[in-house]
């Protein structure tokens, strides 16, 4: 049987969505053994994207097959009474019965994600971890100028971590938004098939560097064109980024 779930999870206190070994704390990893907790079986659970340490979830899709015989409601409560159990910040939201051939990853055909900046002096307690604190008003109006020429296809070299292991940096990206949210918060969304490792890190890091004028929107078509990470702003961190959801 195999299972298409949908996970919420925050991603503080683990090394990011891969199994990393016995020592490290995975999303994948926790989740893999709340299945073996219900079912006696040990599975992999394939992810749609392989978010970073710190990223969080808001509706990730992930899929694992199973010999045991399940209820769908038995899969949601099971699972996430045993995630509970061990202290995890991970639930399954619905879970529903798929082909044999349906692959989280690979049947994917598009992946959305947000990151939130809070843009205001003070930190806060209730957002630790969440969101990205910048102080000094940003010019949002500059950021989503910039964004937008970002959007299409092109090689995004200057967006890349050293230790992507993608084929190829060129990349078609869907959506590039930036919004002033009530409450200080600066939401920027982007979609696309398929992301570089650190990307939408690194054009956050970029959009910030514009919105505080260490940069113009017309700064973007040179850093493209330079395909030289060093030529891009700073790698925005974890804590603000979330993966809103997969297109199948």
């Amino acid at each position: 049987m195999n299972f298409r779930i949908e996970i919420e999870f925050d991603g503080t206190a683990y090394a990011g969505w891969q199994r990393q070994g016995a020592s490290l704390r995975s999303v994948q990893g926790v989740i893999e053994d709340a299945v073996f907790a219900l079912c006696g079986e040990r599975v992999e659970v394939v992810g749609a994207g392989r978010t970073d340490a710190g990223v969080h979830a808001r509706d990730m899709t992930a899929n694992f097959s199973v010999e045991k015989k399940l209820k769908l409601v038995e899969v949601v409560r099971g699972l996430n009474y045993h995630l509970g159990a061990a202290g995890n910040s991970v639930r399954i939201l619905r879970a529903r019965r798929v082909a044999d051939d349906f692959n989280a990853r690979f049947s994917c055909l598009g992946r959305e994600y947000s990151y939130l900046i809070l843009n205001r002096e003070a930190e806060s307690p209730l957002m630790a971890n969440r969101v990205w604190k910048v102080h000094g008003r940003l010019d949002v109006a500059a950021m989503r100028e910039a964004a937008a020429a970002l959007l299409g296809r092109h090689d995004f070299t200057s967006f890349r971590a050293s230790e992507c292991q993608a084929a190829s940096a060129i990349k078609t990206l869907d959506v590039l938004d930036v919004r002033r949210r009530a409450g200080n918060i600066i939401e920027i969304r982007a979609a696309a098939k398929s992301f570089l490792h650190h990307q939408v890190r690194n054009i956050v890091g970029t959009l910030k560097a514009v919105g505080e004028g260490k940069l113009a929107a017309s700064d973007m078509a040179r850093i493209i064109a330079a395909c030289d990470r060093s030529a891009a702003g700073a790698t925005a961190p974890a804590c603000g980024l979330y993966f809103v959801r997969a297109k199948y």
